[in-house]
């Protein structure tokens, strides 16, 4: 599972959800339609009362340990197998065979927000059921990518079922961490994006002084994606795009573009309403065309079919 900095985690976590359970427009490995029927509030109540406990346990242990580093512990939990399978074992040796991989991302997507000052006790459904073909290498493919035009965001999160308010909330989670300056240059050199807030510009600019940064070294440079509550997911995010303090591209477009200039100013003004809508579209993508039922497979490991 590899990463990059561009990536939003939490969305980032669910679409490799969508993968894992379904493929594309909610149709399984299979190739049978599924819905999101077959999903309860506490599914497990009987069969492993302590999972949700147990996802929690894990995460808060995660964080504890990588929290210095925010958005590099987020995002590993969901792109590092090491992480995914410490959670994993957890449930394992609790409950064996029991909970899905997909429950599990669903939940630790819920609890890593909440763990980073975002929505708490986002109510998530479980009972999903594991694919049992892996498609884990169409993830990256189709995570949006921090050059892209809002038109394709926008068509990509639509693929799973939310909206441009849900987008604009989703993205978001980029109020949290850095970006290595290998995704920011083209936007400092030869000169500074004009969408760029002159004094913005200058500071990346002593983050990244050269047009020339690496991808993926050991002493990477990088740039904080919000100066004032760096470590919290809150609705920073909104007030810096309409200041043009936007770190990506993507990120800046949406503070111009009819289709999501609303909702940036909207959740700029009101940091409930961006994490109501968060949690609303963390469901809707954890719900996502799920197997459910008999469907699929319940995976011992998360990288690998059962054999």
């Amino acid at each position: 599972m590899g990463s990059s900095s561009s990536l939003v985690p939490v969305a980032s976590a669910l679409l490799l959800l969508s993968y894992l359970i379904a493929g594309n427009n909610g149709v399984s490995a299979a190739g049978t339609s599924t819905s999101s029927d077959g999903l309860k509030l506490n599914y497990y109540s009987e069969s492993c009362p302590r999972a949700e406990e147990i996802v929690k346990e894990q995460v808060k242990s995660l964080y504890e340990e990588h929290g210095n580093t925010a958005v590099s512990w987020l995002r590993a939990l969901f792109h590092d197998c090491t992480y995914i399978d410490a959670i994993k074992s957890a449930l394992e040796r609790a409950c064996p065979g029991t909970v899905s991989c997909a429950d599990l991302l669903a939940l630790a997507a819920r609890d890593g927000a909440a763990m980073l000052g975002g929505p708490a006790d986002i109510p998530m459904r479980t009972g999903r059921r594991d694919a049992t073909e892996s498609q884990y290498g169409e993830v990256e493919s189709n995570i949006p990518n921090h050059n892209e035009s809002v038109s394709a965001v926008l068509d990509r999160f639509a693929s799973m079922g939310v909206d441009a308010e849900g987008v604009v909330a989703l993205l978001g989670a980029h109020s949290v961490g850095r970006v290595h300056c290998f995704n920011l240059v083209a936007r400092l050199y030869p000169a500074v994006d004009g969408t760029i807030e002159p004094a913005y510009g200058t500071y990346l600019r002593g983050r990244c002084p050269t047009a020339e940064a690496k991808e993926d070294t050991r002493d990477v440079a990088y740039a904080r994606n919000d100066r004032v509550t760096p470590m919290v997911l809150d609705n920073m995010y909104h007030k810096n795009l309409l200041k043009g303090r936007g770190l990506l591209l993507v990120d800046q477009r949406l503070a111009t573009d009819p289709r999501t200039a609303t909702f940036v100013r909207k959740m700029a003004a009101d940091n409930d309403y961006f994490h109501d809508v968060f949690a609303a579209a963390l469901v809707k993508m954890s719900e996502n065309g799920p197997l459910t039922g008999d469907q699929g497979e319940v995976r011992k490991d998360c990288r690998f079919v059962n054999k």
